[in-house]
């Protein structure tokens, strides 16, 4: 009987601590969003897809200027619709989500292209997905990875150009037999990527693992397949990560790592993809 009591006293005290961390986690989060009334021309619309596990759908704390709206930085809601911008992008892990990197790579990406140019940002990263699953077209955490990708490129193809992807992926594929074909698998995915939209040169970019990992040798091999394909497509680029810090968990970046691969993205499309 005491045994049993001890277990829901321990029980208790869990459920009251997630309680906490997670009211801490959603403290800023947006209690609302704004629909577009206006959509601006096609052409005038540029859209970038973000695709990947959690690095990408985001896990950062989110704060107030997080939620600023821009008039100019779109993105869409679980239905499909086009709202003003506010982190959290991703929607699909509730629980989990937290401040990604798309805000933050807008705003600079703004700054650099012409002022009746637009940003609609496509969120289709889901946690703990790992590259097969992609390529399988796996039902991971109730999001089947890749058509929920084409459904949501659908959607940006309707309103507006895609001009780019910004990928963050591998930490799911940091194991002996996933990293050797890794670089393989990239070429596989993002052919596929390619061909939904439509654009054999579409730019990828893509953002290095951490440097913060306690099975570190094993992430530092899948930043060297990483490497080594963007040697082999002209199209796409890479962004280094190493210097940025994690949340305290040893696996994603905390929000000042976020915004700054965000800014990162914005200054890589811009020189190698911008003209």
């Amino acid at each position: 009987m005491k045994k049993l009591f001890l277990l829901f006293i321990i029980a208790a005290i869990t459920q009251i601590t997630y309680a906490q961390s997670d009211a801490e986690r959603t403290k800023y989060f947006p209690k609302n969003h704004e629909k577009i009334s206006v959509i601006p021309p096609k052409t005038k619309l540029w859209v970038f897809v973000m695709a990947g596990q959690s690095n990408m759908a985001g896990r950062g704390q989110v704060e107030p200027n997080d939620t600023i709206t821009n008039s100019r930085i779109l993105t869409i809601n679980k239905q499909g619709d086009l709202i003003y911008a506010k982190e959290p992008l991703h929607f699909y892990e509730p629980t989990r989500t937290g401040l990604d990197c798309g805000l933050s790579f807008a705003n600079n990406l703004l700054k650099n292209i012409p002022h009746d140019v637009s940003i609609l940002l496509i969120p289709t990263a889901v946690g703990g997905s790992a590259i097969g699953q992609w390529l399988g077209d796996s039902t991971y955490r109730d999001v089947k990875l890749l058509t929920n990708f084409k459904e949501k490129v659908a959607i940006g193809m309707k309103y507006g150009i895609v001009r780019g992807i910004l990928w963050h992926q591998g930490e799911s594929d940091a194991s002996p037999k996933r990293i050797a074909v890794h670089e393989e698998n990239l070429k596989s995915l993002f052919g596929t990527f390619r061909k939904t939209v439509g654009n054999s040169k579409l730019p990828i970019i893509l953002g290095e693992l951490g440097s913060y990992s306690k099975t570190n040798a094993e992430w530092q091999q899948i930043n060297q397949q990483l490497r080594t394909y963007v040697l082999s497509d002209k199209n796409s680029t890479i962004i280094q990560t190493q210097d940025l810090k994690h949340k305290g968990d040893d696996i994603h970046f905390d929000a000042a790592g976020q915004r700054t691969i965000g800014e990162r993205f914005a200054l890589a499309f811009i020189q190698k993809f911008y003209k």
